[in-house]
């Protein structure tokens, strides 16, 4: 198993923070509940804890109320030595080849801690905000042929002439040493093909198990007709505690500071998302209408709750560090290595995380020991 935490570059606090597409920074929060701005100290020490305490890399996210990707990874990679950077980017939003250029550059000068994740885009509001107008389906190919250039640039020169793209010679100065992996999510029949020709890792939202299973299962049989193997990844909240019962008071807590109002706010806003991801998102709450945390809990310590204001990834594990164990190798049994993961608040859900499940894994065999993994820096 790999585990890799999360940058929060829309904000942070004690409370869920909105953000993310289509809602506003700090969205759901409410007066009485500090903000904590994505500044770069702040998004510092959450990197330098997060490798700290043993984490991959950290996921850099990307949309309109987020603090640039690529300019934030850029600036932690000078504070941080181990750390790696999943830095998600949108294809179709500048040149492929310019990207490929990036990436190159950004390994050398970050000593090869970069990893991609590429965001095609579900919300049509927000492409049309950067001056994209294609449909969801042609926002697709276009990302297929754009990371078709990308991956060839890299091994350069390379031409290509398609419907979106044409280049002739794409390259780089040098390699990028290693080659960063790309990560890529998508629930549409549009997403799969792309995801299964082109990447490394394909990432699923946290949906009950089941659910998951049958993604995992349509997406290996969609790589073996490219001849391919992929890894896969799972994007989900967390919140860990010594006891099951705090963890849900915690779990509580959270959902008191949501106002209704802001509930169905969010509920209207993404409900016209064009992602399908996201659209299982929301079905996943859409029978709450006022309640307690539990009734929020659509499969054994897996909690909807997030999502009631937040876009993207809606679903946080809860439970003690034994119960959050339990649910991580569940998912592993279904072939799920990676996990990306985060919470409220992003530096402190890191220590509950990193110092309570990590070493319930390591008991039981399920990653490194203390003295087998990479050395903890000071």
């Amino acid at each position: 198993m790999r585990f890799h935490w999360f940058l929060p570059t829309s904000g942070d606090g004690r409370a869920i923070i909105g953000g993310g597409r289509g809602l506003q920074r700090g969205h759901g929060r409410p007066d009485d509940v500090p903000y904590r701005p994505p500044s770069i100290d702040y998004l510092g020490q959450v990197a330098q804890a997060a490798e700290r305490l043993g984490f991959e890399a950290v996921l850099t996210p990307t949309g309109t109320w987020c603090e640039d990707a690529w300019l934030v990874a850029a600036a932690l990679s000078q504070v941080t030595t181990r750390l790696k950077f999943l830095v998600a980017f949108r294809p179709g939003l500048m040149s492929p080849t310019l990207a490929a250029q990036m990436a190159a550059t950004y390994q050398r000068i970050s000593g090869g801690r970069l990893l991609l994740n590429v965001v095609t885009g579900g919300e049509a509001t927000e492409q049309r905000r950067f001056g994209d107008h294609l449909t969801k389906d042609e926002r697709y190919a276009r990302t297929d042929e754009f990371l078709s250039i990308v991956r060839g640039a890299w091994a350069g020169p390379y031409d290509f002439k398609g419907r979106y793209y044409h280049v002739e010679g794409a390259t780089v100065a040098e390699r990028p040493d290693p080659v960063p992996e790309l990560y890529f999510g998508g629930s549409s029949a549009a997403a799969g093909p792309v995801a299964a020709r082109h990447v490394n890792v394909y990432l699923t939202w946290g949906e009950p198990p089941a659910q998951v299973a049958e993604k995992l299962a349509w997406i290996r049989s969609l790589a073996e007709r490219e001849g391919r193997t992929l890894r896969f990844g799972i994007r989900l909240h967390v919140i860990t505690r010594d006891t099951s019962k705090e963890a849900w008071d915690f779990a509580e807590r959270l959902l008191e500071r949501i106002d209704p109002k802001d509930i169905e706010t969010a509920r209207a806003i993404l409900g016209e998302s064009e992602s399908v991801g996201q659209q299982r998102m929301l079905a996943l709450n859409a029978g709450f209408h006022g309640g307690s945390a539990r009734d929020l809990e659509v499969y054994p310590g897996l909690w909807a709750g997030v999502g009631l204001v937040r876009s993207g990834a809606g679903t946080a594990l809860v439970g003690s560090h034994a119960e959050v164990a339990d649910l991580i190798e569940e998912y592993a049994s279904l072939g799920i290595e990676e996990f990306v993961l985060s919470g409220y608040p992003h530096l402190e859900e890191a220590y509950w995380f990193a110092e309570g499940v990590l070493p319930e894994l390591r008991r039981r065999g399920r990653i490194k020991t203390a003295e087998e993994a990479l050395p903890l820096s000071a």
